[in-house]
């Protein structure tokens, strides 16, 4: 596998060849002259344009366009042997990717890491896996990104006092992985990345209003407005996990009581889980308990599943909880679509049916009447491709410009 040093690594100058770039990732290859007309340049100017990233080998012909009459063009497409790393660092997985220049997969690893073990450690497994999955491919990587999950400085590429990542704080996770993988990195938190991947290639697909909930260990949502991820002022919108919803509730990692994340995240759920096993409201799940000496929340989407009522109860309140919290959501942003992944979203219709009951009792009749609410179509894949979506965002964006999507 070669992999292009950071420095090497081209560069976009102009805002024009940035649109061309970011239109051929989008739709594939296009005929130069329908370049044109897209994008409203003039012949000269697009040829010049196109010249240049055919000189940094971005892109490269495609062979002749179906005829319009006349003279047949010529179609343009991204170099077949861009690459882009993607990582998403959950709390108890490491999953990583390399995908072409429109985001396609092209080799992936998964696998269960703690990332209480600390940003070292996690960060050295991370390279070993990136490795594994590179020798699976050939071409140039030009861009990475990952997925963190908490609260990220976006511009700064690193956590910020992130609830469920102890020794994590203000680590430099981008600039570590920029020079251990010699491509520049974009750094975001997993749930923005994830509504990213769903909003470019899953269920949501080319809508500019949605809001993605992720219900993993710690629960969050990612907001996208206009097309484009919205992160706030300090990067920390969409953490509904900690929303507090009662004052006197279970205490939450954050430090408080009361949080959604409390009631019904990953960890909360296998707590209560355990409690039911105990004492012995859930024979389904005492049964379980004995046979591995732990539970998770996977094992409550077994229990609901196969009818059993204390868990198929934690299901119908979780979901209540966090039907009330998407509804102000739904009020106050009036999105497209409300699409729920994570872990936790196997629970499946169970959960969703709690969900879109709260939702549509709850909001208005008018942000409700055409919003469909449904579960992620990429799952775990979610995540690795928004990661790709935010590198080639940022490899093809103009010198100085930031992203372009």
């Amino acid at each position: 596998m070669t992999v292009q040093a950071a420095a090497d690594t081209p560069r976009v100058e102009t805002r024009q060849q940035s649109q061309l770039l970011a239109l051929l990732r989008d739709e594939g290859p296009l005929a130069k002259v329908e370049l044109g007309e897209r994008l409203e340049l003039p012949r000269a100017r697009l040829a010049t344009e196109i010249a240049k990233l055919f000189e940094w080998n971005l892109v490269e012909s495609g062979g002749p366009a179906a005829s319009r009459g006349g003279r047949r063009s010529t179609l343009v497409k991204l170099a077949d042997d861009l690459r882009f790393l993607a990582a998403d660092i959950g709390a108890t997985s490491i999953g990583v990717a390399v995908t072409d220049a429109r985001c396609e997969v092209l080799a992936h690893i998964v696998e269960d890491y703690d990332i209480r073990k600390g940003p070292v450690s996690v960060l050295e497994r991370l390279t070993q896996l990136s490795g594994k999955v590179l020798g699976e491919v050939t071409g140039r990587v030009i861009g990475a990104g990952v997925g963190l999950p908490g609260p990220v400085s976006f511009r700064d590429g690193m956590p910020v006092a992130p609830p469920i990542m102890p020794g994590w704080d203000r680590f430099p996770v981008r600039d570590r992985l920029a020079s251990a993988w010699g491509c520049p990195v974009t750094v975001d938190n997993d749930v923005n990345v994830m509504a990213l991947g769903e909003r470019h290639a899953g269920v949501a697909r080319s809508l500019n209003e949605l809001i993605f909930v992720k219900v993993g260990t710690g629960i969050g949502c990612g907001i996208v407005l206009g097309g484009r991820v919205y992160r706030g002022v300090a990067g920390t919108a969409g953490d509904i996990g900690h929303i507090k919803l009662d004052d006197y509730g279970p205490a939450c990692a954050c430090g408080e009581v009361g949080c959604l994340e409390a009631y019904f995240g990953g960890a909360a759920l296998a707590r209560d889980a355990l409690t039911l096993a105990r004492s012995g409201r859930s024979t389904f799940l005492a049964d379980l308990l004995g046979h591995k000496g732990e539970l998770s929340a996977r094992d409550v989407a077994s229990a609901a599943s196969a009818g059993d009522f204390a868990a198929a109860n934690l299901v119908r309140e979780g979901g209540r909880r966090l039907g009330h919290v998407v509804a102000s959501l739904v009020s106050f942003l009036n999105p497209g679509m409300v699409v729920i992944g994570g872990g936790v979203s196997r629970l499946g219709h169970q959960l969703l049916a709690e969900v879109r009951s709260a939702v549509y009792r709850r909001s208005l009749p008018l942000a409700t009447g055409n919003l469909p609410i449904v579960l992620s179509e990429l799952g775990e894949m979610a995540g690795v491709i928004g990661a790709a979506w935010s590198a080639t965002d940022h490899a093809f964006a103009a010198t100085g410009s930031g992203a372009v999507g």
